[in-house]
């Protein structure tokens, strides 16, 4: 499935200054197409997770619009987007997301528990064993080092298997062995037909990419 931005921005106001606003994303379009990689890199506060943002459904664009296949996301209620964005869009967010009061393997099956979709107990269990958080199954998130709350976080996006998967420096906490690890585990979710984007500092990242842009002043330009 495709997600597209039609020429979509971000802009906010402010009282003071030169000019009455600024835009952290500024008009773009883009397009994810399902089997592809595509990363996106920056310096810090260059727009890229304001876009990622608007993408996944968690921020109104100031213009513009976001398509997932034919459904326009911001046209939809927030109980028919919620339902959407569990099914279809996996965000991997860079901020801390795995709840304390759960163990590894019920933060990985909540989507699927909340939405009361089929047993992915199975999946579950494949994505730990992947991501080598196999023997912290029982164990709370309270108790993980960050590199394993952030595994857990992704083998909760790739257990629901969605069409599009969305992650904001998926690696940041994460050694070198670990890091080609998650690289390989967004692959092959590409491969077997997600459109993938990965938000990233790593040169790793890019050596991942089959697409490649980089967002400067919020302005998005293709990488050669």
């Amino acid at each position: 499935m495709i997600l597209s931005a039609e020429q979509i921005s971000k802009r906010y106001f402010r009282k003071s200054g030169e000019a009455n606003h600024f835009y952290a994303v500024k008009p773009l379009n883009l397009m994810l197409r399902p089997g592809t990689v595509t990363v996106l890199c920056g310096r810090s506060g260059s727009g890229k997770t304001t876009l990622l943002h608007i993408l996944s459904g968690l921020l109104t664009p100031t213009e513009g619009r976001v398509l997932l296949g034919e459904t326009d996301l911001y046209s939809l209620s927030d109980k028919e987007l919620s339902k959407l964005r569990n099914a279809s869009i996996g965000v991997v967010p860079q901020a801390r997301s795995v709840l304390d009061t759960l163990t590894v393997k019920e933060n990985i099956l909540l989507p699927s528990l909340l939405y009361g979709t089929e047993d992915r107990s199975e999946e579950a269990a494949h994505w730990m064993d992947t991501l080598h958080i196999d023997g912290l199954a029982d164990s709370r998130a309270s108790e993980l080092s960050g590199g394993e709350l952030r595994r857990t976080a992704i083998a909760r996006t790739l257990c629901m298997h969605p069409p599009v998967i969305l992650a904001d420096e998926p690696t940041g906490d994460l050694d070198d062995e670990n890091t080609q690890l998650v690289f390989g585990c967004f692959r092959k979710a590409a491969e077997e037909g997600a459109a993938v984007l990965i938000v990233s500092h790593e040169i790793d990242a890019l050596n991942n990419a089959d697409v490649a842009f980089r967002m400067d002043g919020g302005q998005l330009s293709t990488l050669s």
